[in-house]
């Protein structure tokens, strides 16, 4: 089995991207708060331990993150490619998970990072609208309802979420760069990092660029 950590931005499309890639035959993808829920749901040594800092409203330690991460590793014998979203978020992070590879075994093939510049994010997520009735989706540049301002599905008027609101928008990619900027850069110089334009709207070309990096 190879690791590929995934970057990116918040609004960047990581996520969208990463159930792209694990359609692909061989490929999983993993992310901290399906991980943290499913050792619970599992109840696992590391997953009961993590509940006990769930309960109490404190964070799980990432020493145990990375523990229920090597149990993935350790049980899954079909998976050739794990993709790791939301770990590693920092340094320190992806420094106990190393340590984690390397105990177990398994290579990091790339930190793939879905570069989207501030402006698009921006414009991306502010486009943003919802309804409060039925919670359907909607963006007004991609995904525009068929009336300005009205849920396709029940007539409902759309609404813009506080965090997708320009200033909550640009704060987020404040707090993102001050955290993942250094990541990046500890890959690089590991000679790891491999980037994708995540500027366009074209899923399916970001797939194909993404496992040609991937698979080399």
């Amino acid at each position: 089995m190879e690791i590929v950590i995934l970057l990116g931005a918040p609004g960047s499309g990581k996520g969208t991207l990463a159930v792209e890639l694990a359609k692909v035959s061989g490929i999983r993808h993993l992310s901290s708060g399906d991980l943290l829920r499913a050792a619970v749901k599992d109840g696992t040594p590391a997953g009961m331990k993590a509940k006990t800092f769930m309960d109490t409203g404190n964070l799980v330690p990432d020493e145990l993150i990375a523990e229920m991460i090597e149990d993935v590793v350790r049980a899954d014998t079909k998976t050739q490619t794990l993709l790791l979203d939301g770990f590693p978020r920092n340094v320190p992070q992806a420094e106990i998970l190393a340590g984690m590879m390397a105990r177990v075994g398994v290579m990091l093939r790339c930190a793939l990072l879905l570069d989207v510049p501030d402006d698009v994010v921006i414009r991306r997520i502010s486009g943003r609208r919802v309804c409060p009735a039925c919670g359907a989706g909607f963006n007004v540049d991609t995904l525009p309802p068929k009336q300005d301002g009205i849920c396709d599905n029940c007539s409902a008027e759309l609404i813009i979420r506080k965090d997708d609101k320009p200033e909550t928008v640009q704060h987020r990619l404040e707090v993102y760069a001050a955290q993942t900027f250094p990541l990046i850069e500890y890959y690089r110089g590991a000679e790891k990092l491999v980037t994708i334009d995540g500027s366009s709207d074209d899923l399916a070309w970001k797939t194909q660029a993404a496992l040609q990096k991937i698979r080399g």
